[in-house]
């Protein structure tokens, strides 16, 4: 059983994608077909702030079924299961539930009504034990005389609970005395013990060695076999081939497929959900790169195993894609100093340096923007002038340690104008400007620490095209005047338009690396899936 709005396969292109009345009468067909449809949101819509992020959205989960959710960063998953679990409202659409139209008000309300979930991030209580996380909420279902906790009945109900799931972990450990793994797992038995309908799992395996995967697998099979649906979401192929039924597909905020796994070869699967034609969003200056600039060899971070080696030249710009939790983010941060690294050597100018702080990589001439403008970037307590000039505070002041708001001010102008930051008054809170001019201050500021190499994280995210058009520009001149640059973004056209080679991280490793004229929207992502090398 195959349901598509989109090309076919190879033909799929950048076309407004609409759903006919001729698909509108496939979907009721299918809804009368198959009485065991447990769920079914259809032509879901939510905008934010007049975006729109969800498009007419379709998803039909049938009970017992192991239903994949697959898309980009970005396609609106994590969106479309917030309104499912009553985090967000929904603008449009229905959802229908065990034949009923329902609105679901918090997680709590689903919770209640049998749709659980299993978060990618931990959400447990590291100082409480196991089986006090597991029914964290419920102590009133072990009460005496409404009064007392039985903890002996919790201790018990937990332990028959782990060992149903066969799952090896003390009922008695402290949550912050188990791995991240055991952990994932205690999460899974918190889901179960609610006794769901539904179990929505993001991620699930991330955390988990290939047997930690397969007591997962053992446990999803096992709850379908009881008639428990799972919405399994999931960027790892392979695992979706292994344990899921059906399949569908989102991107752009839009419904692109549903198809049985036995009918969905894993070439054209990718291709539906990467396949359309990448514009060119940026015309990139030609740029004679010099002398390398940065090294790094062997590096390793703290808790994990994996190797990264790169280079990036003055005039150069890095590329790394890849897909939400490859680790892209925490290698730029163990360069910088913010993670810590157990292995490895960060050369800058073929001078090897020891960076285990922000502050020694910026005396190294490496600086960085963050992707987190909000928590990370911009400090809201300050006004636009002092955001912008906090990095050369001691250069602002004299050499007797007197503030100079003169001097501090013409530098500031002199950025603003550079950068082309758009203010009504410097000394307004830097809350008040657009998140473009928020990006804008926050490179400026890296600028003004004189850096050889700028490591950027996300530099688009959360922003208008105008502001992303200057930004654009602003990364191009800064690889002219040259810089090295190492920018990530989950925008593979981003990548194609500003970089001149591109990196594919996968689980913590570069696996695929090529210049930009080999590269292409499909090469990157098989690699990112997994699905080549």
């Amino acid at each position: 059983m195959l349901h598509s709005r989109s090309s076919p396969p190879g033909l799929l292109n950048r076309q407004e994608l609409v759903i006919t009345s001729k698909m509108e009468e496939k979907v009721l067909d299918m809804k009368k077909a198959d009485d065991d449809i447990i769920l079914w949101m259809k032509d879901i819509e939510k905008s934010f702030s007049g975006v729109q992020v969800l498009k007419k959205v379709q998803l039909m989960i049938k009970a017992g079924e192991v239903h994949a959710l697959v898309g980009e960063n970005g396609a609106g998953k994590s969106t479309l299961m917030k309104i499912l679990l009553g985090i967000y409202r929904k603008d449009g659409g229905e959802v229908i539930y065990r034949g009923e139209k329902m609105e679901f008000h918090s997680p709590a309300d689903a919770l209640n009504r049998g749709i659980s979930m299993i978060h990618q991030e931990v959400c447990l209580i590291p100082d409480m034990t196991v089986a006090e996380n597991i029914f964290l909420g419920r102590e009133d279902n072990f009460s005496r005389a409404n009064v007392l906790l039985d903890v002996a009945k919790q201790r018990k109900q937990a332990k028959e609970l782990l060992e149903r799931l066969k799952l090896d972990i003390s009922i008695d450990a402290k949550v912050q005395e188990l791995s991240v793994a055991q952990m994932q797992l205690v999460e899974l038995a918190r889901a179960v013990s609610y006794d769901p309908n539904i179990v929505i799992m993001d991620e699930p395996t991330s955390a988990l060695s290939n047997t930690e995967i397969e007591k997962l697998f053992s446990v999803i099979r096992m709850l379908t076999s009881q008639g428990v649906s799972v919405i399994f979401i999931s960027h790892k192929l392979e695992e979706i081939y292994e344990v899921c039924d059906r399949i569908t597909v989102m991107r752009d905020g839009e419904y692109i497929i549903t198809s049985d796994c036995s009918e969905l070869q894993e070439k054209d699967l990718i291709n539906y959900i990467v396949g359309r034609k990448v514009d060119v969003l940026y015309e990139k200056e030609k740029v004679e790169q010099g002398e390398e600039a940065l090294r790094v060899e062997g590096l390793v971070r703290s808790g994990t195993s994996s190797e990264v080696s790169f280079s990036v030249k003055k005039g150069e710009v890095l590329g790394f894609c890849g897909l939400m939790g490859a680790g892209r983010s925490e290698i730029l941060r163990a360069v910088y100093g913010i993670d810590k690294k157990v292995k490895g050597d960060i050369y800058v100018e073929g001078v090897r340096q020891n960076i285990y702080s922000p502050k020694t990589a910026l005396k190294c001439g490496i600086a960085m923007v963050t992707e987190d403008r909000l928590r990370q970037g911009v400090i809201g307590a300050l006004s636009l002038v002092q955001n912008v000039t906090i990095s050369m505070f001691d250069r602002i002041c004299s050499g007797l340690g007197f503030f100079h708001p003169s001097r501090e001010k013409g530098i500031f102008v002199d950025i603003a104008k550079k950068l082309s930051i758009k203010y009504a008054f410097m000394d307004a809170s830097i809350s008040n400007l657009s998140g473009g001019n928020q990006q804008k201050a926050i490179i400026g500021r890296a600028m003004l620490t004189n850096p050889k190499v700028i490591l950027f994280d996300e530099p688009t995210r959360g922003i208008d095209v105008g502001a992303k058009a200057e930004i654009y520009k602003l990364i191009d001149e800064l690889a002219a005047n040259g810089l090295a640059v190492v920018m990530i973004s989950s925008e593979l056209p981003e990548l194609l338009s500003l970089c001149d080679r591109i990196a594919v991280i996968r689980e913590g490793e570069i696996v695929y690396e090529c210049e930009r004229e080999k590269a292409t929207q499909e090469l990157l992502m098989g690699y990112a899936f997994g699905t080549k090398g």
